[in-house]
């Protein structure tokens, strides 16, 4: 039940600092709020966050999907969860990895970095390189590739130049196969808004796996440059090889075993860097609680998921429930899901379920807007203001609510620009992005906030708990109240600080740029 009879139990930041030792949150139930709040905080997240970085310092700087960084993070999980008495399940699903080449010929010979776009076809081509509709000075904001007109006098067999703008991806893709491009390459934008989000590397994502037929990659806005060059042919490359990947599955047994809270984080950082804040912020989150939880004999059957390949395109999780019997899908009340929760220059944002602020592009299961209501309640309580972010599918939450699995859950930026009005709310840095070091090196220890990691690693335990009890207010499922005299006060409502469609980004809203752009 979302409210209980009682007072109001403020729940403040001061409450991790009175926290008793780690000593007594090991050894008793915290069964109640101001018990397991009390054995939650930003240092204990920290400490999982600085073994992360350990890992991807041992392991190349990187703890990506088919990496010894990200088998070591498994590794590590799964001894947290069986010190901390927890079931532990590593359960692998296989996916095509993608070996690539982006060598420009002429007018130099240069080897550009490059990606594999998610979606991408195979194929290996040597040929013109052709700008469509590029614009690589001014504010460089563009629609190359977003009309079929954009292709007019296309030579058929040359390679689509493309830039990053304007519209998704594999609608880029898409007309330069029809318009019949041999392959094609993505650039990234350049922008000259002083984020400098919008130079580097990235990885472009088509929607889906097989969405073209052509080879794809995705390169520098350098690059771009380099190869819009008159006279420039390159080779482009894609080849599938398969590879075997894991996600890592622990549970907490409850009273009734037919009823099942999920929570879960992706575990896989980019190739680029060791992915900290995303996603070590959520998967630590995870972790903190459930040592906090090792001793709580919960109503409601607890699962934790740490999901794989989420980066290359939510490869882990939607595996992981194409694996389940309908039976065991049907056993879900809900999953929530923490993909960065504590980004630099952060907000506090809530899946928008309700679609107060955002238009989802997606279904949105019955009883997910009582998962954004008991969030919005916390922050209500913390006296934190909090805002919307889109309930757009773009995370490891898509697979659950594709099968009509209520979901929600909690963001707090990345490469979208704070504004001045929220600057003035969350304090940071307005004309900066809410995670510089998003999909970046930088991505490091030093790349977290540790007052948004408090405050959500607060938020986390505090929805878990509230549904490890009951999820009636969800899925009509009758339960018990947690222990304790607790009211949980109305929501006092989202900033909407977002304007337009989608939050005034048409191209990635605010989440995470893997899926859908």
């Amino acid at each position: 039940m979302m409210a209980s009879a009682g007072a109001v139990v403020p729940l403040t930041a001061s409450s991790s600092a009175a926290a008793p030792n780690d000593k007594a949150c090991d050894s008793r139930n915290n069964n109640t709020y101001s018990k397991l709040l009390g054995c939650i905080s930003a240092e204990g997240v920290t400490k999982h966050l600085e073994a992360f970085q350990a890992i991807a310092d041992a392991n190349g700087g990187t703890r990506a999907t088919d990496t010894p960084g990200y088998q070591a993070s498994v590794d590590y999980v799964v001894g947290v969860l069986e010190k901390s008495g927890w079931s532990a399940e590593v359960v692998p699903f296989t996916y095509n990895a993608t070996d690539t080449v982006l060598q420009q010929i002429s007018p130099t010979s240069v080897a550009h970095p490059h990606t594999g776009a998610t979606g991408t076809g195979e194929g290996d081509v040597t040929a013109a390189v052709v700008p469509v509709d590029v614009k690589l000075t001014g504010d460089r904001l563009n629609t190359s590739g977003c009309q079929a007109t954009d292709f007019a006098g296309f030579p058929a067999g040359s390679i689509a130049l493309l830039q990053r703008g304007g519209c998704n991806f594999s609608v880029k893709a898409i007309n330069a196969e029809a318009a019949g491009a041999a392959g094609a390459i993505i650039f990234n934008q350049g922008d000259t808004i002083g984020a400098g989000d919008r130079f580097g590397l990235f990885n472009p994502t088509l929607g889906g796996s097989d969405v073209v037929d052509i080879p794809v990659v995705g390169t520098t806005f350098a690059a771009g440059q380099s190869l819009a060059q008159a006279g420039s042919t390159a080779r482009v490359a894609v080849e599938f090889r398969p590879v075997t990947d894991y996600n890592v599955i622990g549970e907490l047994e409850g009273e009734v075993d037919d009823n099942v809270v999920m929570a879960g984080a992706h575990l896989d950082s980019v190739p680029a860097g060791p992915g900290i804040n995303d996603n070590g912020s959520g998967s630590s989150g995870l972790l903190d609680l459930v040592e906090a939880m090792g001793n709580s004999k919960p109503h409601n059957t607890v699962r934790f998921a740490w999901w794989g390949a989420e980066e290359i395109g939510l490869l882990g999780s939607t595996a992981w429930v194409a694996q389940r019997t309908q039976a065991e899908k049907d056993e879900i009340a809900l999953y929530l899901n923490f993909d960065m929760i504590g980004s630099p220059n952060y907000y506090f944002g809530i899946y928008d379920a309700n679609e107060s602020s955002f238009v989802a592009p997606v279904p949105v299961p019955e009883g997910s807007e009582h998962i954004e209501r008991t969030f919005e309640s916390f922050y209500t309580l913390r006296s934190e203001p909090y805002d919307d972010s889109a309930f757009s599918g773009r995370s490891d939450y898509q697979a659950f609510i594709n099968n009509g699995i209520p979901s929600g859950g909690l963001f707090t930026g990345a490469e979208v620009v704070k504004t001045p009005q929220q600057q003035a709310i969350w304090g940071g840095v307005a004309g900066e992005s809410f995670d510089q070091c998003y999909h970046l090196a930088c991505d490091t220890i030093d790349n977290v906030n540790q007052e948004a990691l408090d405050v959500n690693s607060d938020a986390v335990a505090f929805a878990v708990l509230t549904y490890a009890y009951s999820t009636e207010g969800v899925n009509g499922v009758e339960g018990r109240k947690v222990p304790g005299t607790f009211t949980i006060p109305a929501p006092a409502g989202p900033e909407h600080t977002f304007a337009g469609p989608l939050g005034g980004d048409d191209e990635h809203d605010h989440d995470h740029d893997h899926v859908a752009s």
